[in-house]
């Protein structure tokens, strides 16, 4: 991650394609494109990827959140229960629908907590969405078993976990609707664009009409196309679709390169004692997008950090500290600054985050640290990254 470190001949390819036929929306002009359909060809190849049988492309991987929730009907009043721990987009997009992000504890695999997921269940809940942070998984069984018991929808935000699986099925693909990013910094790329992944029809066609505008997308003249309800503009581009396109047929190339990157650096630190991992439940393999591990408290994080950064070990967060992927400083969620009115309904079902403390995910993020893992570092790289942070490690420890 992320597979802008490798583009070649490939992504080029499929651009090139695009721009000698001079067709760079996904819809419509189908004289002019000598039968080229990034896009579809794209969603065709995500779904034999994901197992799913539909795929939807979106334009980023935010839209694929709104998109997957209000095609399953999710809007204004509803809850969606949520974690902690995750990027802003996940609170973003369901706030664009009018519903109201509610927030829960995670536990030690950095996802969900099964236990306070079943605490905020109301007779508002519309959803659990639970968010593969950094290329591994929640409680799975736990949360659907939930999920099937309230009869509420169970929607994966996978934008940071394609390649991972559980139980032999890719994430995304388990709940009922499956969201992607395909971002500038994700294992695979389009620039910006993401996908709305199901086995649900009813949804897939819903995604399929409200991601542009209401068409219904039925014949060959866009401008006699009938609108079925209300939609809106989160269409990817031919062109970004093109690179996506060649990207994901190098998908198990880019896993590769992270497994080998991820194992030899795991193993490094595996020396150290007092270094522990993400818990990854049973039957779950990770992506290795990313390296988790955790230190014994949040002084000696906050050192392992400052001595990575002195020498020279990038990529890597202590996400207590960060503002976009931990609730501690979501200010502008916590405090409502929108440049419009928020409804009187979303203000009174957010009330509770003025107040709120959140102690057990408090107690993982503060020890947690998370590298990313690139695909471009070479091998005498990789085991010089792994020296440094050994060393910068037990460094911390001792003083």
């Amino acid at each position: 991650m992320p597979g802008f470190e490798l583009f070649g001949d490939l992504e080029r390819k499929e651009v090139n394609d695009v721009l000698d036929n001079g067709v760079i929306m996904r819809y419509g002009f189908d004289g002019m494109r000598k039968g080229h359909w990034k896009a579809k060809e794209l969603e065709q190849e995500l779904q034999n990827t994901f197992q799913s049988k539909h795929v939807q492309l979106v334009s980023s991987g935010t839209a694929a959140v709104s998109v997957a929730l209000a095609s399953a009907g999710v809007g204004a009043g509803d809850e969606v229960i949520m974690p902690t721990f995750t990027f802003v987009a996940s609170f973003e997009a369901i706030m664009i629908l009018g519903a109201i992000p509610i927030l829960v504890d995670i536990d030690d695999t950095l996802g969900l907590n099964p236990e306070a997921v079943e605490k905020a269940i109301t007779p508002k809940t519309k959803a659990i969405m639970v968010v593969q942070m950094c290329g591994s998984m929640a409680h799975m069984d736990a949360l659907q078993a939930i999920s099937n018991k309230h009869n509420i929808l169970l929607v994966e935000d996978a934008c940071q976990a394609i390649g991972g699986t559980y139980k032999g099925k890719p994430l995304g693909s388990i709940g009922d609707l499956g969201c992607f990013s395909f971002d500038f910094v994700k294992t695979i790329t389009c620039g910006e664009g993401g996908a709305v992944v199901t086995n649900n029809e009813e949804y897939y066609t819903n995604a399929d009409h409200y991601s542009d505008h209401g068409h219904d997308h039925i014949g060959n003249d866009r401008g006699a196309e009938t609108h079925p309800f209300l939609g809106y503009n989160f269409r990817i581009s031919e062109l970004h679709a093109a690179v996506g396109l060649a990207q994901v047929k190098r998908l198990p190339e880019f896993l590769e390169i992270q497994k080998r990157n991820f194992d030899s650096l795991r193993n490094a630190l595996s020396e150290i004692p007092e270094v522990t991992f993400r818990t990854v439940p049973e039957g779950g393999v990770e992506s290795c997008a990313f390296l988790n591990f955790f230190l014994p408290d949040i002084e000696t994080s906050r050192k392992v950090i400052e001595a990575f950064k002195e020498d020279g070990v990038d990529v890597c967060w202590n996400y207590y500290d960060n503002n976009w992927h931990y609730i501690r400083k979501w200010d502008h969620l916590k405090d409502l600054k929108s440049l419009f009115p928020i409804s009187t309904e979303v203000k009174k079902g957010l009330a509770y985050l003025k107040n709120a403390e959140f102690p057990k995910s408090d107690h993982y993020i503060e020890r947690n640290i998370s590298c990313l893992i690139k695909l471009s570092w070479t091998e005498n790289e990789v085991k010089e990254r792994a020296s440094k942070m050994v060393v910068c490690i037990k460094r911390a420890l001792k003083n």
